[in-house]
């Protein structure tokens, strides 16, 4: 499991997740987790799912972690690119509620 950042303005910044987010993905990515929230300074963060194939309670957790985290900063969040179990999951806990999610078949938000 590996988070690939990528600038794509002044103010935004791409992390496109890698791998599964299930229990040992999410411990390699805590300390990239942990920098984004106390050293990046872009106040739009995308989080990229279209790599992601499998996501348990586990990944869930790190991306309600991140998202809280960074409301506290008022920052934003988006997830994009959302498909497959992933997507199951996210819309079955309504994640979209508060979180907006770019589902990737259709481009359109939860």
């Amino acid at each position: 499991m590996q988070l690939v950042k990528s600038e794509i303005s002044t103010n935004t910044l791409n992390i496109n997740v890698i791998g599964d987010l299930d229990a040992k993905g999410c411990r390699d990515i805590q300390p990239s987790i942990d920098e984004l929230i106390s050293s990046d300074t872009h106040q739009e963060i995308e989080v990229d799912l279209h790599q992601v194939r499998f996501m348990d309670s586990s990944g869930i957790g790190a991306i309600v972690y991140l998202y809280k985290r960074l409301v506290e900063q008022q920052r934003t969040m988006r997830l994009e690119n959302v498909e497959g179990q992933p997507l199951k999951i996210i819309t079955l806990l309504r994640i979209g509620q508060a979180i907006p999610v770019n589902i990737a078949s259709s481009n359109e938000y939860l």
